[in-house]
């Protein structure tokens, strides 16, 4: 075996990622407060879909109220909770008149939950500018006023960000943090900028700033109604009928702790996945570029005997340049270090989800999800 030939392979598939994420940097920028103000007079509907949130929804209504610098309200549908989601709800409404209880119809055939509570929610709001969020999405301050005025400033018709994730878990430390890496190291955000081509879409289910009048001429979220992964979905229709979608970091404009058990964050991935990285037609060439300059460098380490200096120089640089976006976001995005050191591990994992979410599709299997089961994912739109 040549083993030179695979540290070149690995320092290649490694830098690729690893220049493209510093890249990025310079593109996925936080709200600058001084830039961000809004125009006088507008306002938000602050849109929440929760099914079962008791655990999540009071913390999350009490982060929205208390938001200053815009005018808004926030308007939860309740989606069948079998919990006392509503109840709380209820209550927070009955004191303050800026949130707003609705119950949710029921789902009709062929939609699935959250794109459905989605559409229901805009067609109940008030105000023309959306902001969708999960119900376990808690904002800052400020962050309602800083997400209108980037959307106003930025032309865009759609924005999203990732916000801080609250990590417990092993396996949220282990995985959630693969999210900056696997946007940042292998999307082009110059391109999504640039152009209005849906392949360069990108988006955070959790977080949606929206022109109420462009979500009405996409048709909203009916055209993608067999979706469990609006992240990706969303920004893409919106782009296909020719609107911008912007992405900016929401590190310091929101937080959310999605899953709590180790249990939940293997679900949680794989319920969608078959519609983003493991894609019939994606995930191949994702597993061999993520295993290839993610795990392929550490591996090669036990073989550095059998290697010439060039080998050994080209692996080092490999492990490093792998180990080097991780770091980063430690810092950037506020992650858990330890998470990054076991890098080449959580890849693997990652990917494992993949390949099982795929398995099951084909398998005919259904993925279930808050208490609803749904059959194999659709074709991508």
């Amino acid at each position: 075996m040549n083993w030179d030939s695979l540290a070149l392979v690995a320092l290649i598939l490694a830098g690729i990622p690893a220049w493209l994420f510093l890249l990025n940097l310079i593109f996925y920028r936080r709200i600058s407060e001084r830039l961000a103000a809004p125009r006088a007079g507008s306002a938000i509907s602050v849109l929440i879909p929760a099914r079962n949130e008791e655990g999540n929804i009071a913390a999350t209504l009490k982060s929205v109220l208390a938001n200053r610098g815009v005018e808004f309200e926030v308007v939860v549908l309740d989606d069948h909770s079998t919990d006392r989601t509503a109840e709380i709800v209820a209550e927070i409404a009955a004191r303050d008149s800026c949130v707003r209880l609705e119950l949710a119809p029921p789902l009709p055939p062929g939609w699935c939950g959250k794109p459905h509570a989605c559409h229901v929610l805009a067609q109940r709001a008030r105000h023309d500018t959306l902001v969708l969020i999960d119900a376990d999405v808690q904002l800052a301050p400020d962050g309602l006023q800083r997400m209108l005025g980037f959307l106003q400033t930025s032309g865009a018709a759609l924005a999203s960000g990732v916000p801080h994730q609250e990590l417990g878990t092993f396996s949220e430390r282990l995985l959630l943090p693969q999210i900056h890496f696997v946007l940042l190291g292998y999307l082009p955000l110059p391109m999504m900028r640039w152009t209005v081509r849906p392949a360069f879409s990108a988006g955070c289910g959790q977080l949606f700033v929206v022109r109420r009048d462009a979500y009405k001429a996409v048709g909203g979220h009916e055209p993608i109604r067999t979706t469990l992964h609006d992240g990706v979905k969303l920004p893409r229709l919106f782009r296909r009928h020719g609107f911008k979608t912007e992405l900016f970091d929401a590190t310091d404009v929101a937080s959310c702790r999605m899953y709590r058990t180790n249990g939940e964050v293997w679900r949680g991935l794989g319920k969608n996945a078959t519609e983003g990285l493991a894609a019939p037609g994606t995930i191949l060439p994702m597993s061999l570029l993520l295993f290839g300059g993610q795990v392929l460098p550490f591996l090669l380490l036990i073989a550095l005997s059998q290697m010439t200096i060039a080998g050994v120089a080209m692996t080092t640089a490999a492990v490093a340049l792998a180990w080097l976006p991780r770091l980063i976001a430690v810092v950037r995005f506020r992650q858990p270090p330890g998470g990054a050191l076991l890098h080449p591990i959580g890849v693997l994992a990652l990917l494992a989800i993949q390949w099982f979410a795929l398995a099951r599709q084909l398998a005919g299997k259904p993925a279930v999800w808050k208490g609803r089961s749904y059959g194999a994912a659709p074709k991508p739109a």
